[in-house]
């Protein structure tokens, strides 16, 4: 084969934030580093060997936990075993670089593979960083090079959404998103803050009264989002997630959000480690992105 012809053989790679864990992984094509969450003391894996339900109750109990990222050696290794196995070059989709220091780490670790290893600051999390993923494997098919891929993804970050409702103020109290006077006043008036992550931060976007109210908002907010996406001819992605203990729960959530949105296929995550860490059990969010056009 003459050398001009030679097609690069890129792996995607993301970390357990995407909502893609190590099973889904390998039907998709896809290599997953999993999060590690520090609950009381000791270092768990996202989907190796901590399940959401189980922390998810671990948060209901108000045990200790922390959200943590991949050590160095963890990332380096999951680059290595692939650089040395069947791929040529590979694309490494972490979490919003707004939201973790996993982000600027790989991109400092990236620097010694010299240009083999493309790091993508896209700014998302949960169901929009999955889209970022499924916009890769689209790329990759198309035969789309590791530079072509991470070019094509930055100028596309900021073209998604995410909503989150929570349940409880005692988490956003904690990472001093809100003040205790607040927190005890939006307890008793039952308020509940729906937050916003467009790129780099989470943000406060809205306060309702009561749960329900706050995801009906949260969906007619989205509602919205998709008509002017749809205005454009876009095809989105639409992606709901819950921090939620118990399966009707989720099922729920998943049914009020299929209503609103009967056209599309709306998929269910459950909240990742990172994000379930800072919003506590009970929560819920949707996110949109807009589907790459080729």
């Amino acid at each position: 084969m003459a050398q001009e012809d030679y097609e690069m053989n890129v792996a995607i790679v993301t970390d357990s934030n995407s909502g893609i864990f190590e099973e889904e992984g390998k039907i998709l094509g896809v290599h997953v580093i999993p999060m590690p969450v520090i609950l009381e003391g000791k270092t768990y894996y996202e989907g190796i060997d901590l399940t959401h339900e189980e922390f998810y109750q671990c948060l209901e109990e108000k045990r200790e936990v922390f959200s943590s990222q991949p050590s160095p050696a963890e990332v380096l290794d999951m680059w290595d075993k692939l650089l040395l196995s069947e791929y040529d070059e590979l694309v490494y989709i972490p979490m919003s670089s707004g939201l973790s220091g996993s982000c600027q780490t790989a991109q400092v670790l990236a620097q010694d593979y010299e240009e083999k290893v493309q790091v993508v600051d896209n700014h998302r999390i949960s169901v929009t960083q999955r889209q970022s993923v499924l916009d890769a494997l689209m790329l990759k098919e198309k035969g789309c090079s590791a530079k072509e891929i991470k070019e094509a993804l930055e100028q596309t970050a900021y073209e998604s959404i995410v909503y989150v409702g929570v349940e409880t103020l005692e988490y956003l109290k904690k990472g001093g998103r809100v003040t205790p006077a607040g927190a005890a006043m939006g307890t008793l008036l039952s308020i509940k803050p729906l937050l916003v992550i467009a790129g780099e931060r989470l943000d406060a976007y809205a306060k309702v009264r009561g749960t329900k109210s706050c995801k009906k908002r949260l969906l007619m907010e989205m509602k919205t989002i998709a008509d002017e996406f749809h205005k454009n001819s876009d095809e989105i992605y639409v992606g709901v997630a819950g921090s939620f203990g118990k399966k009707e729960e989720h099922q729920e959530w998943m049914e009020m959000a299929q209503e609103m949105f009967p056209w599309e296929d709306v998929k269910y995550d459950p909240l990742t480690f990172s994000i379930s860490c800072h919003v506590g059990p009970g929560a819920f969010g949707m996110g949109i992105s807009r589907k790459i056009r080729i």
